[in-house]
């Protein structure tokens, strides 16, 4: 039988040294932590990664030639689902987005000058990055409607556009950017190109960090005026912008799905934990059958989303076509966590709705997940018109099913 559903030893044995990581190093600094004081923040998660690199946790998700453990996506399921359990988790292990796609994106993209300068020292965990794509003036999820221009100026290029929700963009010494190049391009996606800015620079203006319904997290609003970069500095070729953010975001559309499953299986545990305590109107609620529907429901839907994640990982470890198991992947993972968060909530009641409890932060983070990386409605449209196609090839649905052997 070729369908095995667990991991093999030595894998195993990463995720329980992750989950004591975790439960008995990131989780103690946490709690003592004052968010507000960042040099403290900064030496926290100092401390956190020298502890990371000494237990052999480090940088998982990259060659053991750049530091890393070498772990394949499926490995990177295992470890990230363990480390998302824990707000800081991900960043003890230099595992954390933007980081973590542009890590990837410079393996595959970059050449040898460009992966000295820009990888190493961001796979050594000494420098910060961002990814900037996003604009205020045109829908995300089409990035074929980028208005930020790049103009050729001899050997250099001048650009001149307006960016936000760039995460991460206070602190980062890089920025991956995507502007448009090419006036007439043969196909609406050869219109763009990547170029890495070397940050701060002159004609890069961060305007604010956009307050969200969770507070500030360093998701900027980006100025760009005649900033002038090198021909060097493209990455990858002229017009090739939207194949290399479409290869960037869909291994990082999973991650975020991989650290959603450690966040979802939390707060499903709190839910269990706080219906086997809470007794009201003759019983615990653990035996009310309306707090079982709602556990039930969060069970199933957790059952759900780790397969999903597994499956779409093993793809993409199998260089086998991926994009409509990861946008099913993605819309139903980012729907799960938002229910079951919310269900976590109602069973706890006034306390899940304060702070005593990280289920209220949860919710208010989770809310995203539902239109980053692509909304909801864009991934089910997508889902459709790959079904669509596949029925009118082949004459049945089963290429955009998962194509499994049922």
């Amino acid at each position: 039988m070729a369908i095995d559903f667990s991991f093999p030893p030595e894998l195993e044995e990463v995720r329980q040294r992750v989950r004591g990581f975790i439960d008995e190093v990131v989780r103690p600094a946490e709690r003592e932590l004052d968010e507000s004081d960042r040099d403290a923040l900064r030496s926290t998660i100092g401390g956190l990664r020298r502890e990371a690199k000494r237990r052999g946790l480090w940088l998982p998700h990259m060659p053991e030639e750049l530091g890393g453990m070498g772990l394949g996506h499926v490995a990177m399921a295992a470890v990230s689902a363990e480390a998302a359990k824990s707000r800081y988790g991900p960043f003890a292990l230099n595992s954390q987005a933007p980081d973590e796609g542009n890590m990837h994106t410079l393996l595959h993209w970059a050449n040898p000058d460009q992966r000295e300068r820009y990888l190493v020292p961001l796979c050594q965990g000494r420098i910060r990055s961002c990814f900037a794509m996003t604009e205020p003036e045109v829908a995300g999820s089409d990035p074929t409607l980028i208005q930020t221009r790049a103009v050729p100026d001899g050997d250099d290029w001048v650009i001149d556009g307006h960016k936000w929700f760039i995460s991460g963009a206070r602190g980062a010494r890089f920025a991956i950017l995507i502007a448009r190049t090419e006036d007439e391009p043969e196909i609406p996606q050869a219109g763009n190109s990547a170029f890495l800015i070397d940050l701060p620079a002159e004609g890069w203006e961060i305007v604010r960090d956009v307050e969200t319904m969770s507070g500030s997290h360093n998701h900027c609003e980006i100025r760009i005026s005649g900033l002038r970069v090198s021909g060097a500095q493209m990455l990858g070729g002229r017009g090739q912008g939207h194949l290399l953010g479409q290869a960037r975001l869909g291994p990082a559309r999973l991650a975020h799905c991989m650290r959603w499953i450690g966040q979802a299986e939390t707060a499903l545990n709190l839910m269990v934990e706080r219906s086997t305590k809470r007794y009201a109107h003759g019983s615990l609620l653990s035996e009310k059958q309306g707090i079982q529907w709602m556990i039930a429901d969060s069970s199933v839907e957790l059952y759900q989303a780790k397969l999903m994640v597994l499956h779409a990982a093993y793809l993409i470890d199998q260089g086998a076509d991926f994009r409509t198991e990861v946008s099913m992947t993605k819309h139903f993972v980012a729907g799960a966590l938002n229910r079951i968060i919310d269900r976590a909530i109602q069973v706890h009641g006034a306390l899940g709705y304060s702070t005593d409890t990280p289920l209220a932060k949860m919710a208010q983070q989770a809310r995203w997940a539902r239109f980053a990386d692509g909304a909801d409605e864009v991934h089910q449209w997508r889902i459709a018109e790959r079904t669509l196609e596949a029925f009118k090839r082949d004459g049945d649905t089963k290429a955009a099913t998962g194509r499994l052997p049922l």
